[in-house]
C-alpha cells in the first residue's frame, strides 16, 4: 500500500518558474542570478519522533498512524524523500542590526517543496536543522533539540493564540550530537540534534528582494515580485507598477496586523532583521524569542541585542516600519516614485495604530475606541502596568473578574489583581492609590458601555489569553526532552492547543513565572545559537 506522504500533490512552482544555481555541490559561495539552489538533506543515523501537530497533519490529510510511521520520521529527519519533494535552499539577503549584512540565504533551512492540499491551498514544507546548503557559510547547517523544541512549540502556540504564523509539523532528534556555544563564551558542548518540519504557504521574506536589488539586478528582482503576485497575492491582477504598489501597500497592512497580535500576546521576537520578515506577514523564524513575564517594554531576549536592546518589546513597531523602508528601497527600481512608496509606509503607520488600539481596547473589554477618553485610558494603563513588576497576562485575566455592576472597596479592588504582581510587598501605598485611580476610571468607562459583567469577560477572556509559552515552561520540556523524556513537548503542545479556556488542570502552567527562572540559561534571555 502506498504511503499517504507519497500521495501528495506536489507542484514546487517555486523552483519551476524562478531561476536555479547554476554550480552544484554544498561548498559555500555566493549565489549570483538565482533564486535558490538545489540541495539534499543530510541524512542521520537514528532519527526518533518526538512530536507531531495534528492540526498540521489534517493540512495533508495525513492520519495518526501517517505520523507514527516509520515513513514519517525518515522523511521529516531528512533520510528519505516522498515522491514528489524536490529539495532546494533559498537565496536571500538582509538587513541585520540595522546593518546590510549581503547574501545571507537558508543556512540551515531544506524546503522539500510545495504541496497543494485537497483545499487547494498551497503549503510549502521546510527542514530546518538537515544540513549543509550553499548558504551555511561557517556553520554546520544543523540544529540541535533546544532550539528546535522552542521552535515547534510556539510556532503552535502562535497559531491557537491566532497570531499570523508560520506552522510546525514535527519535530524529529537525529541520533547524531551536534556542537554548539550557548552563549558564544568559549565553552562549546555536544548537543542533541534534531529537525523540525516547518510549514507555511510560502518562505519569502523581505530579504529575498533586497539581495537582487543590492546586486542590481532588476530583471530578477521584478521576476521574483511577478512570481509573489501570481501565486500569493492573485486578487492583485497582473504584475506592472500599479500592482506592486498594490502589493506593497498590502504588505504594509499585513505586517501592522502581525506586530499589533505580538504586542496583544506578549511576544518578543528577539531578533527581527529584513530576512526574517515574512512577505506574507508571518511570525517566521523563531531564534532567540521570548515572553513577557512582567510587563517591560524595554525587555529583549536576545543576548546579541543586550546592549542596544533594538528589538526590545516596545520597540517591535518602529522595527517592522523600519524592515518596511528597506523592502520599499528594495522594490524601488521597479516602480521608480517615491511618494507612494511613502504613503504605503504611512498606510502601515496608520494601520498599526488604529489597530494596536482597537486591539486594547478589546483587551480591556470596551466596545468601540473613543478618542477622546481612551486613549487617556490605555496610555495610564502602561503607566500603572511598570510601577511594580506585574505579570501581563495573569493582569488583564483577572481584571476580567472585576466587577463594574457592585461598589468595590480600594482593597477589594487590589485583592482581585494580587496574583500578578511579583513583589506584592513593594505596593507601597502611593502606587496602589496610581493603580486604584486608574481602575476607578476604567470601571467608569465600562458602565458607559453597558455591558454586563458576564459578558464582558467572555470578551476580555477571549483575547488575553490564560496560557502563553511562558520561557520557563519551554525550558522544563526541553530539560525533559534532553533526557529522553518528551512527555512534557506533548503536554504544552495540548495545552497550548487552548489557550484562552480555564483548564484548571493546568493551573500551575498559569502562574507566575517562578523565582529560580529569573536568571536561569533558556528562562531569561538567548542566544542565536541553535
Amino acid at each position: 500500500m502506498q504511503n499517504k506522504l507519497d500521495q501528495l500533490q506536489f507542484d514546487n512552482r517555486f523552483i519551476h518558474e524562478l531561476p536555479a544555481d547554476q554550480t552544484s555541490g554544498l561548498h559555500p559561495r555566493q549565489v549570483e542570478g538565482a533564486c535558490y539552489s538545489a540541495v539534499t538533506p543530510t541524512p542521520v543515523t537514528a532519527p526518533q519522533l518526538v512530536a507531531y501537530a495534528k492540526e498540521v497533519a489534517e493540512l495533508f490529510d495525513l492520519s495518526e498512524d501517517d505520523c507514527k510511521s516509520d515513513y514519517f520520521t525518515q522523511v521529516f529527519a531528512g533520510n528519505k524523500l516522498a515522491k514528489g519533494m524536490q529539495p532546494y535552499a533559498m537565496c536571500y539577503g538582509g538587513h541585520q542590526f540595522g546593518n546590510w549584512a549581503g547574501q545571507l540565504g537558508d543556512g540551515r533551512a531544506i524546503n522539500l517543496g510545495e504541496v497543494l492540499n485537497q483545499q487547494g491551498e498551497r503549503w510549502t514544507m521546510q527542514l530546518k536543522g538537515a544540513g549543509l546548503t550553499p548558504y551555511s557559510r561557517t556553520a554546520d547547517g544543523l540544529a540541535v533539540l533546544r532550539s528546535s523544541v522552542r521552535e515547534f512549540l510556539c510556532s503552535e502556540a502562535m497559531h491557537h493564540l491566532g497570531v499570523p504564523t508560520t506552522r510546525a509539523l514535527s519535530l524529529v532528534t537525529t541520533g547524531e550530537q551536534v556542537v554548539r556555544d550557548m552563549f558564544y563564551s568559549g565553552n562549546p558542548q555536544l548537543e542533541k540534534g534534531a529537525v523540525v518540519c516547518r510549514v507555511a504557504p510560502s518562505f519569502i521574506r523581505f530579504g529575498s528582494f533586497e539581495i537582487h536589488a543590492a546586486r542590481n539586478n532588476v530583471d530578477l528582482l521584478r521576476e521574483l515580485v511577478g512570481y509573489t503576485i501570481r501565486t500569493h497575492f492573485p486578487h492583485l491582477g497582473r504584475p506592472g507598477v500599479t500592482t506592486y504598489l498594490a502589493w506593497f501597500n498590502e504588505v504594509c497592512a499585513k505586517t501592522a496586523e502581525m506586530i499589533v497580535q505580538w504586542q496583544r500576546v506578549g511576544f518578543v521576537h528577539g531578533v527581527m532583521n529584513t530576512d526574517n520578515m515574512s512577505i506574507l506577514g508571518l511570525t517566521i523564524d523563531y531564534g532567540p524569542y521570548g515572553w513577557l513575564d512582567n510587563y517591560d517594554p524595554d525587555w529583549t531576549p536576545n543576548t546579541t541585542d543586550r546592549e542596544y536592546r533594538r528589538y526590545r518589546f516596545g520597540n517591535q513597531p518602529q522595527i517592522a516600519g523600519w524592515n518596511l523602508n528597506q523592502l520599499a528601497n528594495a522594490i524601488y527600481p521597479l516602480i521608480e516614485q517615491v511618494e507612494p512608496l511613502q504613503d504605503a509606509l504611512r498606510l502601515y503607520s496608520q494601520t498599526f495604530i488604529d489597530s494596536y488600539q482597537n486591539m486594547i481596547n478589546e483587551k480591556l473589554g470596551l466596545q468601540v475606541f473613543k478618542p477622546a477618553t481612551d486613549k487617556q485610558l490605555q496610555d495610564d494603563l502602561l503607566k500603572i502596568l511598570v510601577l511594580t513588576e506585574t505579570d501581563m497576562t495573569i493582569f488583564y485575566r483577572k481584571l476580567a473578574n472585576i466587577s463594574t455592576e457592585i461598589d468595590l472597596t480600594d482593597a477589594q479592588l487590589m485583592a482581585e489583581l494580587q496574583a500578578a504582581y511579583y513583589h506584592p510587598e513593594q505596593l507601597t501605598e502611593a502606587i496602589e492609590m496610581q493603580i486604584i485611580s486608574w481602575l476607578r476610571q476604567y470601571i467608569a468607562r465600562v458602565q458607559q458601555d453597558k455591558t454586563d459583567d458576564m459578558r464582558r469577560k467572555q470578551m476580555m477572556n477571549s483575547v488575553n489569553p490564560k496560557y502563553v509559552l511562558r520561557n520557563y515552561l519551554a525550558q522544563l520540556a526541553i530539560d525533559k526532552a534532553e533526557q529522553g523524556d518528551n512527555s512534557m513537548v506533548n503536554e504544552l503542545l495540548e495545552v497550548l492547543r487552548h489557550p484562552y479556556d480555564e483548564q484548571p488542570e493546568h493551573q500551575t502552567w498559569a502562574e507566575k513565572r517562578p523565582d529560580w527562572a529569573r536568571t536561569k540559561a533558556g528562562c531569561s534571555m538567548l542566544s542565536c545559537s541553535s
